[in-house]
């Protein structure tokens, strides 16, 4: 079982501010988690192949190649505000 204490010190690891409500909800659901995850080790495995995927699908890549396209003026032209040939927008931080 997580202690009230183990939830309060992983959120301020996560820098996640958390009521005393919220804690107690954490521990809850964790403690859950945790007990499900002690009924899958009951689980019978024996024979049963590992695997990473289920579909056996591999990835399929594209070639890396150039493309030269110059439309940096349409693109441009498209923007709702610009400075010079830079896009401009609003601050973020």
């Amino acid at each position: 079982m997580i202690k009230k204490e183990e939830v309060a010190y992983i959120a301020k690891l996560a820098r996640i501010e958390l009521t005393d409500e919220d804690l107690v909800k954490y521990r809850t659901d964790l403690n859950k988690i945790l007990g499900y995850i002690e009924v899958l080790k009951t689980v019978d495995t024996e024979g049963v192949e590992p695997l990473a995927q289920v579909t056996g699908l591999e990835n399929v890549y594209r070639a890396d190649e150039v493309n030269t396209a110059d439309i940096a003026d349409e693109l441009l032209s498209s923007a709702p505000e610009t400075s010079g040939r830079f896009i401009k927008v609003k601050k973020v931080l």
